[in-house]
């Protein structure tokens, strides 16, 4: 067992930022482009409510970054992703798939259709779905009937799989993509957090027939609050814009709804800080990657932890950096993140599973062991944009 020693994480961590800062926060979002002129002109004009000029144009850019064909802005990833599953036809007690190593806001968007998240394991390789573990449970555990893929143990449709990309690293998409297509499974992306990754030279969130994106203020670029939802399909995108617009039917005064709505759409002043952010990605992007080639040389000769590498066929926004304790190290993490702490570095673990969460332990799962493991192991590192501004600037 080779033992780190967390005063050399310590000093590695402040040396690969090269900040002198009392703390250092996990993430902080960087405002340095069209920011104020754009809030100033909402204030000045009036519209800062959810109609504006700011809204579809911020829509339109989003679309062109990522080569989806529509997006839709709406108040934050949580609503889009419970929209995602709307517009796809989920219904209570159906169960959507979708990962254990995640954020709650996942399995949450699938409880408020009132359906059943069934959790499935994690790759070692990506963070995401382990696509070979799916496809070994399902052969096993579903059986395919009129097009729909039912749970064999449960009796319920399985109607959904939530691709996740995890941390900003994309997932194996395009197996998943075979994956459901065999099971007559319908694909969905949570890319809250992977805007600016890509797999295979094509964007994440184009590869799901809908998919969400989240403008929080701790992602890559914020909105301060925000969500998008991206898709292909026309219908989809005019239905979705419909329903989280209240539903509400186009009349000069009259105030009728249709169907029932969800008041979901992103106001302009958001839209506005959004657009400015949009347009400094790929300068954010850049210093994120930069800023994890810092990483990776700094801990490269560290014993028991390794900074966690891009996939295969992927690129990388490295939202968060993920230092990875060795296995037989697991039960140093609380020591290790206790130390950071002590030091003001304000570390962090990933999420608690989900099906350690007293709302969701008897939902349906698979084997977790990897998922297991890499709870236990996984440290997430200081990765504000800011940090490598003046390098960025140069």
């Amino acid at each position: 067992m080779a033992l780190f020693n967390p005063k050399d994480i310590v000093s590695a961590i402040r040396q690969t930022l090269n900040n002198h800062a009392d703390t250092l926060p996990l993430h902080q979002p960087r405002f340095m482009g069209n920011e104020w002129q754009y809030l100033k002109n909402c204030l000045d004009s009036g519209w800062v409510s959810s109609v504006g000029e700011y809204v579809s144009q911020f829509e339109e850019k989003l679309a062109q970054y990522t080569g989806a064909q529509y997006a839709i802005a709406v108040v934050n990833g949580t609503a889009a992703l419970h929209t995602c599953l709307n517009l796809i036809g989920v219904q209570p007690n159906d169960e959507v798939l979708c990962p254990a190593l995640t954020f709650v806001a996942t399995a949450n968007a699938i409880n408020y259709c009132h359906a059943i998240p069934h959790f499935v394991d994690a790759s070692f390789t990506t963070l995401g779905i382990d696509t070979a573990k799916l496809v070994e449970y399902l052969d096993k555990n579903s059986v395919v009937n009129n097009k729909t893929c039912f749970n064999s143990n449960t009796g319920r449709p399985i109607r959904a799989l939530i691709a996740m990309h995890t941390y900003g690293h994309p997932v194996e998409i395009d197996r998943l993509q075979e994956i459901c297509a065999s099971f007559c499974i319908t694909l969905v992306e949570d890319a809250a957090e992977s805007l600016g990754s890509q797999y295979n030279n094509q964007h994440t969130g184009t590869f799901g027939t809908v998919s969400a994106l989240s403008f929080n203020g701790n992602k890559i670029m914020t909105s301060g609050g925000g969500g998008a939802i991206l898709t292909n399909d026309k219908h989809l995108a005019l239905r979705a814009k419909h329903i989280t617009t209240t539903a509400k039917t186009a009349h000069p005064w009259e105030l009728n709804h249709d169907e029932l709505g969800y008041n979901y759409r992103l106001p302009n002043i958001n839209a506005a800080l959004g657009l400015a952010q949009l347009e400094q990605l790929d300068g954010f992007v850049q210093c994120k990657r930069q800023l994890a080639i810092h990483y990776q040389q700094a801990f490269q000769n560290m014993p028991g932890v390794t900074v966690f590498n891009e996939p295969p066929n992927a690129y990388s926004n490295y939202w968060l950096n993920i230092l990875l304790l060795d296995a037989d190290l697991a039960t140093k993490r609380d020591r290790l993140l206790g130390a950071l702490h002590d030091n003001h570095i304000l570390s962090r673990p990933a999420w608690q599973l989900m099906h350690r969460l007293p709302m969701y332990c008897e939902c349906p799962c698979m084997t977790l062991k990897n998922a297991e493991q890499l709870y236990q192991r996984i440290i997430c590192l200081p990765s504000s944009v800011k940090e490598l501004e003046l390098e960025l600037e140069q």
